[in-house]
């Protein structure tokens, strides 16, 4: 009975696609079945989409300011990856939690303990020197305050920037995360809000996503053509009594419980005795630091004289962003990449800057106090605040002014 129930469908599937064939105008299948999924978008993965990880020189170095990575090719070891760059195995494999004989995979990513020679035409680069940012904030800040003056503050076009001989390649220096015992490749990638897939196609690591503590994992930067985040979908409203329960009505054959009152004089009482809070008033814990951090969150990149002027702190989206201390808002400008560069104006001569920004919540000229808010985190693959401080144009390690 089987065996003959399954011929018979078999056959109603072969007399219908004969019946297909015999229509001159034969419908379109729809293969993907997009057509039966209501609701169905790309647009999440867009606003995901991450940027292709940068091509090494010939010797598999890829330098940015703040660190230096190489990547292993068919065959290597710990040694023989160490040998072509110049760098001492024994501390390599120390910094990567592996050991000196230890097996790379092809393409796998490891963290250099000092840096090597910069990759250079030499080396199979392009370019000669570190990945830095296409726009040096410190230039921007400067040049808005110098042409602002003592009383008013204006933003004009930077002028372009004159060619150098050897130019240095530029992009976004993606951050960097070792692992902690009992993370995964997943949780690496829900924390910073970049698909694992691409994670996994930066640091070369395996069909199975294996990941080992000590582990440094480069996280992949957000793609220039990046969808903003979609609009939230209208919250649909029901008619009256619509999908919600009538309640009961209660029964005339039983009674009400019976209703206690109060004297007046005896509620102004008792009133009286216990003061009302004031809701309108929130506490904010006193700190003796000479300022306050724009956000609470993770610091992922420290400072570093010369190779990066600030230190950037990691938030969740949308996080306000205060002004680290009480001052004026003295510029309001954006780099190449179009991130927002708000700068406030303190007393001493130090200035404040704060980068990567989104939303701006004030003005130039407006006068602020400390941890008021001036912007918000932003969205996508990097949810940070670029914070720098400087004395006039030098920049400083913002720690001591926070701690």
């Amino acid at each position: 009975m089987n065996v003959t129930f399954r011929n018979a469908i078999r056959g109603l599937a072969v007399s219908g696609l004969a019946l297909v064939a015999a229509c001159d105008n034969p419908p379109q299948l729809d293969y993907d079945m997009r057509h039966h999924l209501n609701g169905f978008s790309t647009a999440e993965a867009a606003r995901l989409a991450t940027a292709d990880r940068p091509a090494p020189d010939n010797r598999g170095v890829i330098s940015y300011p703040n660190y230096q990575v190489a990547v292993a090719q068919r065959g290597d070891t710990v040694a023989t990856l160490a040998a072509r760059i110049g760098a001492e195995p024994a501390a390599l494999a120390r910094h990567n939690g592996l050991r000196v004989n230890d097996r790379l995979r092809d393409d796998e990513v490891l963290s250099l303990p000092t840096r090597v020679a910069e990759p250079s035409p030499a080396t199979g680069a392009a370019t000669t020197g570190p990945i830095r940012p296409s726009t040096d904030i410190a230039s921007l800040a400067g040049g808005a305050i110098d042409r602002a003056g003592a009383s008013s503050v204006q933003t004009t076009t930077l002028a372009p920037a004159a060619a150098a001989p050897a130019p240095a390649p530029s992009g976004t220096e993606p951050a960097r995360h070792r692992v902690q015992r009992g993370e995964t490749a997943y949780t690496v990638a829900r924390l910073y809000n970049v698909p694992v897939a691409a994670l996994a196609e930066w640091n070369g690591l395996d069909s199975s996503y294996t990941i080992r503590e000590g582990q440094y994992l480069l996280i992949p930067v957000a793609s220039a053509a990046a969808a903003p985040a979609p609009a939230a979908t209208p919250t649909r409203t029901e008619p009256p009594g619509a999908g919600s329960p009538t309640p009961v009505p209660p029964s005339a054959a039983k009674p009400l419980p019976e209703e206690k009152t109060v004297p007046v004089a005896a509620a102004q009482t008792a009133a009286n005795a216990t003061p009302a809070p004031d809701i309108g008033q929130k506490e904010v814990p006193q700190s003796n630091a000479a300022m306050s951090y724009p956000v609470r969150g993770k610091v992922i990149r420290e400072y570093a004289k010369g190779r990066n002027d600030g230190i950037d702190i990691q938030a969740a989206p949308g996080t306000p962003v205060g002004a680290a201390d009480g001052g004026q808002v003295a510029a309001i400008t954006s780099d190449a990449e179009g991130n927002h560069v708000v700068v406030v104006r303190h007393d001493g001569k130090l200035l404040t800057i704060y980068s990567n920004v989104t939303k701006i919540a004030v003005k130039e000229k407006d006068t602020v106090k400390r941890g008021q808010k001036i912007a918000e985190i932003p969205g996508g693959a990097s949810p940070y605040v670029h914070f720098e401080v400087r004395k006039g144009l030098e920049s400083t390690d913002p720690l001591p002014y926070l701690q």
